[in-house]
């Protein structure tokens, strides 16, 4: 999938200094095998670039959140974690080929990927199921390749209650879709049609553009023709920003209601106050959870980072998650290859800033929220 880079300006914050986009915290010379007794080394591989990488900074504070205080309780079977981190924003295959570079020349041991399904893809091929893989942040679904532990939503979690509610309580019945041309938004969208359906709703019109795009002109003049009640947007990150200013500039935001699953705090302030109107997002965290274990990790993540620190977020908390949860099927398989994490993770329970979760057999159980943009925040009005 061809991509466009659109570079991101990164400012540090009181407490913090983001770290390099690339290789780091790499010690041991190129090539020289390292011993069980040496740091076991995580590939933090998150977008810095492109239309992703305004959730670059929260997943890297939140992974580093993480991994300090893993290494407060003892590291993982002993060892301490080593976060080296790398940029998942650019081409996926460049991406995977890098990545790839790594686990060759023995410099990680274990990959927590927060980024698009397309690099996922091209990532599983030049892994080749070698080291441990954990797959964070919501996606499309049926991810089932050894080595590939997948810890977030889907969309029979996100769509299929959001969009029942909003067809009972809102009365949508007629649906657009738009997102990327990748396969998390397809795929994602041949599901939210049969939930449609069987919500006594239909499509009236469905767009894919390119992953960067920012004109979105034709686009809107599609859906303002076909007149539905909803939108669905699967767009990423900074598309998102760039298409939701454009339909609330447009004037459609007063007349159509927009659902997305993965419009967090960091792309809500990007899309700004004055365009948000009638904007809905289904997802399993929200920054503002009434919890106790969000309002634990609130406080542990501004405590270490400030409060000018990236807006936690459901992105950036997966990184956190996916942490706590490699650590805990390490601890379970009582080692780190990937056959023995394998069998461990039919059954594994961890916790992180949205309480206790369990998966069992490739099924993820989690509660699910409805949240309403009120200006550049969300309100939470429905949990399924």
């Amino acid at each position: 999938m061809p991509t466009t880079e659109t570079p991101i300006q990164f400012r540090d914050f009181p407490g913090h200094a983001i770290s390099p986009v690339g290789r780091i915290g790499l010690d041991t010379p190129r090539g020289l095998r390292r011993t069980r007794r040496d740091p076991l080394r995580v590939g933090l591989l998150i977008p810095l670039c492109g239309p992703a990488g305004l959730w670059g900074p929260s997943c890297q504070c939140s992974a580093e959140l993480a991994a300090a205080e893993i290494n407060r309780d003892g590291g993982i079977l002993g060892r301490e974690v080593e976060l080296v981190l790398a940029d998942a924003g650019g081409d996926p295959a460049d991406v995977a080929r890098e990545v790839g570079d790594l686990v060759d020349d023995g410099e990680i041991d274990a990959v927590v990927g927060m980024h698009i399904s397309a690099v996922r893809l091209a990532l599983v091929k030049a892994l080749r199921a070698r080291i441990p893989y954990v797959y964070t942040p919501l996606y499309e679904g049926g991810e089932r390749r050894l080595g590939v532990f997948a810890t977030g939503e889907t969309p029979d979690q996100q769509l299929r209650p959001a969009i029942a509610w909003l067809g009972e309580r809102k009365r949508a019945r007629r649906w657009y879709l738009i997102g990327n041309d990748y396969v998390w938004p397809r795929v994602s969208h041949r599901a939210a049609k049969k939930f449609i359906a069987a919500a006594g709703g239909i499509v009236v019109g469905e767009s894919y553009v390119p992953y960067g795009s920012e004109n979105h002109a034709s686009e809107l003049e599609a859906i303002r023709a076909a007149k539905p009640d909803a939108v669905l947007i699967s767009l990423v990150g900074g598309d998102a920003v760039t298409f939701n200013r454009s339909f609330a500039k447009a004037g459609l935001a007063k007349t159509m209601l927009r659902l997305s699953c993965a419009i967090e705090e960091n792309t809500l302030m990007g899309i700004g106050a004055d365009n948000t109107e009638n904007l809905f997002s289904s997802s399993g965290y929200f920054a503002n959870l009434n919890t106790p274990e969000n309002e634990a990790f609130f406080d542990r993540y501004q405590g270490t980072f400030g409060t000018r620190a990236p807006v936690p977020n459901a992105l950036g908390e997966s990184c956190y998650e996916g942490m706590r949860f490699y650590r805990q099927l390490a601890r379970q398989a009582g080692a780190t290859t990937v056959s023995a994490m394998a069998e461990a993770s039919k059954a594994v329970t961890w916790r992180g800033a949205r309480g206790e979760i369990t998966a069992r057999n490739h099924r993820v159980a989690m509660r699910i929220y409805l949240a309403q943009a009120d200006g550049i925040d969300f309100r939470v009005i429905r949990q399924f």
